[in-house]
């Protein structure tokens, strides 16, 4: 009677938890019915509610949003060339715990290529650390974004117009002062002294991003624009980069399969029987000469007749008996020259 007992228990709870089971599918499949309409906005409201109320939903939240690297994924530009991956990792470690952080290095030369990355190990400490993107490191100002954003991440349509080129700087100033000055027109976003990447002394002029137009118009406009002691040139960055790039046009081609070639070579594009060319036939036969000898042209009968040639009588040649008259000597200037007595 017991062992019956059990085995009416035991088929009761095997149903119970049938039961229980089908109706949480059933309730699931139901709330996954309700949802799947609704938009972005509404889902993000609606779990952010529920997980404000449910410390746990709050953590599987969480947990499923860090299980992505590249929601935690952060790349670092502008960095200085002397900037080491420890640098980079300590300015960053304030928003959490670094996961991995590096500079990147040029394999040929080994010297930094001025941008890093860092990977947080929550998403909770990358989304801090994109609330500050701009940092100050080794003297220049570095701007960090999601690195799944790339490069198009921190371009914004009005960049154009908030970025402006600083020329004439003095070889003094620093990426601090540079921004300290310029600081005074409003908040920025980015800027630094451009530097060199052997010698890492100022190449005298650097870059300035504001966070607003207005912010870069004030600076534009600004009437004292002296600064170390130089007065700097102000003007958009575009401005000063935008030069027209000559384009070479290459030489028009010539379609030799429309121009008809000569006798006997293959033209492209068409069929050639298995005959010989014409007009080129090597090596040709050459007609051999006749033994026969040729008569010699006749002789044109001549025009007048010949005449005797006549004889003239021999004239004696007569001799000077004394010889070569003397000459007087002439000097120079055709004066005449004179001897002295002896």
């Amino acid at each position: 009677m017991e062992d019956m007992k059990k085995r009416k228990m035991e088929d009761m709870n095997n149903g119970l938890q049938l039961a229980t089971s089908s109706s949480s599918s059933s309730s699931q499949e139901h709330l996954c019915s309700l949802l799947e309409p609704l938009s972005k906005p509404q889902l993000v409201e609606l779990l952010s509610r529920v997980g404000s109320q449910y410390p746990s939903i709050a953590e599987e939240i969480k947990s499923i949003a860090s299980a992505d690297p590249a929601h935690r994924k952060l790349f670092v530009r502008g960095l200085a060339w002397n900037t080491t991956s420890e640098t980079l990792c300590a300015a960053f470690q304030v928003h959490g715990e670094i996961e991995e952080g590096a500079v990147i290095y040029d394999k040929a030369t080994g010297k930094s290529r001025g941008y890093g990355f860092i990977t947080y190990k929550h998403m909770e400490s990358t989304q801090n650390a994109l609330r500050a993107p701009s940092k100050l490191i080794d003297g220049r100002m570095a701007v960090c974004n999601l690195a799944c954003e790339g490069l198009t991440g921190a371009t914004t349509p009005d960049l154009a117009q908030r970025k402006l080129y600083i020329g004439g700087l003095s070889p003094e100033i620093t990426t601090e002062m540079l921004l300290n000055f310029f600081g005074r027109h409003g908040e920025i976003e980015e800027g630094s002294v451009a530097y060199d990447k052997d010698t890492n002394d100022s190449r005298g002029f650097g870059f300035v991003t504001y966070k607003t137009v207005e912010a870069a118009k004030k600076a534009i406009e600004d009437p004292q624009k002296l600064l170390g002691g130089r007065s700097v040139t102000v003007k958009l960055a575009d401005t000063h980069k935008g030069k027209p790039v000559q384009t070479q046009i290459p030489p028009p081609m010539i379609n030799l399969a429309g121009i008809p070639l000569a006798a006997g070579y293959p033209q492209p594009g068409k069929v050639h029987a298995n005959t010989p060319p014409v007009g080129y036939n090597y090596p040709q036969n050459v007609a051999s000469y006749p033994n026969s000898s040729y008569a010699s042209p006749p002789v044109a009968a001549a025009q007048y007749s010949t005449q005797p040639p006549m004889s003239y009588p021999q004239v004696p040649l007569k001799k000077d008996p004394i010889g070569i008259p003397p000459t007087t000597p002439v000097g120079m200037g055709g004066y005449p020259f004179y001897l002295g007595k002896q």
